[in-house]
């Protein structure tokens, strides 16, 4: 509500948290009249649930998440760290149910997508080409990211002003609404 926000981009698990948000801010409104933005959540169904090396839904707690900034040997044995099951190579393999199909999907075009289902359903594929396969991806769709994470941790200064610059910004949006929510209750 601070920075009259329109939409908010949340996952299913914290739909509620907006949602009660949403009823403090029109409580305060038929009080005192219209002061805040109600946003709207945006849910993205195709990412509500993103696997983690393990397979369960990814989580920086759990330590199951894919650190998309490691130095690619890392990222390479992180990926290739992923649970699999003990499908023989030559043996067909269900890509429905398989972590590293999944977050391939999530990152790869439809025809890479499509391709890899292919060689999942006909054998003679393993699990190992695969989580190549997504490694390869991951590196090719985050490499600008990957660009400026490794060029923002060399330069702190840079971070430091872009954050103080952010900070101004968000300071004075927040400055608004709170002269509205003073002139409301008569402050």
């Amino acid at each position: 509500l601070l920075y009259d926000a329109n939409i908010v981009p949340v996952g299913k698990d914290q739909l509620q948290h907006l949602e009660m948000t949403r009823d403090v801010a029109s409580r305060f409104h038929a009080q005192l009249g219209d002061t805040f933005v109600l946003p709207e959540a945006q849910v993205q169904e195709e990412t509500m649930y993103i696997p983690g090396t393990d397979g369960e839904k990814m989580s920086k707690s759990k330590g199951n998440l894919i650190n998309i900034f490691l130095p690619d040997k890392k990222l390479r044995k992180q990926i290739m760290g992923i649970t699999t099951d003990s499908t023989p190579l030559e043996e067909p393999k269900d890509p429905t149910n398989d972590t590293v199909f999944a977050l391939y999907s999530l990152l790869a075009q439809k025809a890479d997508i499509d391709r890899m289902r292919e060689n999942y359903e006909k054998g003679n594929y393993g699990y190992g080409h695969a989580k190549q396969e997504l490694y390869e991806c991951l590196i090719s769709k985050f490499e600008e990211p990957r660009k400026k994470f490794n060029y923002y941790m060399e330069n702190h200064s840079e971070i430091d002003r872009l954050l103080d610059l952010g900070a101004e910004k968000a300071q004075n949006v927040a400055a608004e609404v709170l002269n509205r929510v003073r002139t409301k209750l008569g402050y």
